[in-house]
Formats: C-alpha cells, structure tokens, sequence
C-alpha cells in the first residue's frame, strides 16, 4: 500500500484518528502542484516578504481558501524524483479531494518564488483543518537548474535565499493559523521545513507540534551545532527510505525512521514507492550498505573542501551545466545539450577547472576510503540476516554430500 491507497482507504476523521506522517506526506506531495490562481494568495508587496509585508498581512481582512476539490485544474509542477510518473501528483490531488478524511480541509496563502539572479526557488502554502490544526508545506526542488544550484549552494553557506523565505513564510502565516500547527515538506522542502522552525519567534516555535522531514537533506556544520537547531531538533521528525541517498545528504542531529520503499536506489527518494500498513509507514531497523556508504563518503569529502573550495568547485560545475542551453536539469541529457557541457568544461579557466578537479579528486580519495566500512557493514549484515530458509537449503546439500548410510 503507498499514499494513494492510503487516501482511498482511510476515512476516519482528524478528531477519531489524529494527524500522523502518512497525512503530512501526502500533504507534503500536493505542494509538487502549480496553484498559482488556484489557491488564494499570500498578498506580498514585494517578490520577498520583508517585515512590512508581514505586517500587512496580520491587519489585511482575512482571506478566502479553498477545498481541495476546487484545486483540480492546477497544474502540475516537474520535479526531478517527487513524482516521477507526474500522474501520481495528480492523482494524490483527485484523491486529497475525494478523501472523506480531508474533506473538511481549506488551503490558502500560496506563495510561489523564482529568481534566476538569486539562485532561489521556493513554494508553500498552508493546509487549514477547520480550527482544530494547520499544516504548512513547502514545496521540494524542481527541474530547474536554479533549484538545483540553490541545494548545492547549501554545502557551503547558510542560509540561502529559500531558507529565509521559509522561516519569514512561517512567521507570516502563523498568526491566522489554528493554535496547534504542524510544519513539514519532502525533500528540499523537509529542508525548509525544519529551517522555518529554528528561526520564527518563540511564540510561534511554541505552537509547533512536529516537523515532518521526508528525505530532505540535513544542513551545514554550524546550523546543525547552532543554538537555534537546538529549540527545535527534539520535534523534527526525519523519514528516509533504506536507500536513502538525498535525506543523508550534509548534517543531520534528529534520528531518522527508516521507511521500506520498493524502489530502487536513488528512485527510492519518490515517497510514492513508500510502504504504509495499518495506516502507518512500514519502518526498518537499517539502512543499506550503500546508504550508509554515500553518507560516509560524502561527508568525508565535504570535511575535506573548505567553505570556499566547495563554492569554487560548485561555481564550476553549474558554469559549464548551464552551458547547455536547456532550460531544466532533465534536458543535459539531449545529445545537442550534451555536447554544449563537453565543450563549456574544455573551455573552463585554469582557477575554476583546477578547483573542480580537486574536488572529484578528494571524491575519489572519499570513496576508497570508505571501501573498507562498506564492506565490514556488508558483510555484517549478510550474517546477522541470514534468512532460515537459507539455512534449511544448507543444511540439505549437507546432507546430499553425505555417504547414502550416514544419510539415513
């Protein structure tokens, strides 16, 4: 069973079975949808919510919302994982609005913003239960390489533009919201999520019952170690897949809950292929080797490049993947886009080029340095989880080896 089974199987109500991660999850796909038009506004006064606009918005007549079934002509928004087959996205919509367990719920103050200059995409909207609860959402990367240029620049400043905005869309909101909130996003949006609650104020942090983080990446060195992280690591609640390899990504301090997913490897990080029974995700006790392997190597790498190495390194690496022309990180692999990022690295200065080969060459050094835990972890987990019928069949061609009379 996954998500969308869920939605068509579960028709308890909030107040006879309350809000759990499956909910948020499902939630947290809808914000993969394109409202603008749709879902009623957040009023801004600027293309970024400073203090003035949030003051607006706290004496401004309040503002309508709508059902989900009133959401059906949004538009689907690309993502590179949520969603792979974009039917599922709108599937989780005709189902949110077909779902008896939903169907009291409004959402409101969308708020949608791209800018290419500020290398910064970010989405939200909050999701309103009568005046029981609000869940507020924030939306993963996309398939644009502004997106995708705003994760990697979180391997060596923070914040970025998206993570403010996060925190500045929270303390916005929050105001009008249901005391009891709960905030949450899969992939760079659990990112979101958890930044937006270390840096609103303690009154709204106070409201906060749980942040739902699925496969979304950690944070940097001083973040996780900061004072802020701690008023809210305690509530962060961060659910990977036993392949994960984006939720392990950078620094984390909560523990994850382990989710069995039947995808594979990367495509695991699709919380669609995630398994739910009895209304709840099935867990594990481990991740996979080669989870566990990724996140070794990659933080042994990122401890190896200095802040200034790794914004040199991504400098270079997004200079020659722009190169290419397309629009979107999906379209590199056209063969005309293909050979435009050939010819953008041959043309690289000396400075950039020296800086990214260095790079892959600690990435490289990361790796074989982690051979050995990788295969010690592997070998471990070979014997501790040899299954019984394994051991029947052993047993068996034990015996076939025997003398025909020994065997009896």
């Amino acid at each position: 069973m996954n998500i969308l089974d869920y939605l068509g199987t579960e028709f308890a109500s909030f107040e006879e079975k309350p809000f759990n991660p499956v909910d948020s999850a499902a939630l947290s796909q809808f914000c993969m949808v394109r409202a603008e038009g749709v879902v009623p506004a957040l009023r801004e006064r600027s293309s970024f919510l400073d203090l003035g606009t949030i003051v607006e918005n706290l004496l401004s007549p309040a503002r309508s919302a709508v059902r989900f079934a009133d959401t059906l002509r949004a538009e689907l928004y690309p993502s590179m994982f949520t969603g792979l087959d974009p039917l599922m996205v709108k599937e989780n919509l005709l189902a949110l609005a077909a779902s008896p367990r939903f169907r009291y719920m409004r959402v409101r103050d969308y708020l949608s913003l791209f800018d290419t200059d500020r290398q910064t995409q970010f989405a939200a909207m909050t999701f309103v239960h009568r005046k029981d609860f609000a869940y507020v959402g924030f939306r993963g990367t996309d398939t644009s390489f502004t997106g995708w240029r705003e994760n990697f620049n979180m391997a060596y400043t923070a914040p970025v533009p998206a993570q403010e905005q996060a925190a500045r869309y929270l303390q916005a909101v929050a105001p009008r919201a249901p005391k009891r909130m709960y905030v949450g996003g899969h992939s760079k949006g659990g990112n979101l999520a958890a930044y937006a609650g270390m840096f609103v104020d303690e009154a709204t942090r106070a409201r906060i019952q749980t942040v739902y983080n699925f496969d979304g990446p950690g944070f940097n060195e001083a973040t996780i170690s900061s004072e802020a992280f701690g008023k809210v690591d305690m509530r962060i609640r961060t659910f990977v897949p036993q392949s994960s390899m984006i939720g392990i990504l950078m620094w984390h301090r909560e523990p994850f809950t382990i989710v069995r997913s039947n995808g594979v490897g990367v495509f695991q990080h699709d919380a669609y292929t995630w398994q739910i029974l009895g209304g709840g995700f099935m867990t594990l006790t481990e991740r996979t080797g080669h989870s566990h392997f990724a996140d070794d190597t990659i933080k042994r790498w990122l401890e190896e490049l200095s802040p200034d190495m790794r914004r040199q390194a991504i400098d270079g690496i997004y200079a020659v993947l722009s190169a290419s022309g397309g629009m979107n990180v999906s379209e590199l692999f056209e063969a005309r886009n293909t050979m435009s990022v050939l010819k953008a690295a041959g043309a690289m200065d000396e400075k950039t080029k020296s800086a990214v080969l260095e790079a892959f060459r600690l990435l490289g050094s990361s790796m074989i340095g982690g051979v050995p835990a990788w295969l010690e972890r592997t070998a471990s987990t070979v014997a501790q989880k040899m299954p019984w019928e394994q051991r029947r069949e052993e047993a068996k061609a034990h015996a076939e080896q025997q003398p025909p009379e020994l065997a009896k």
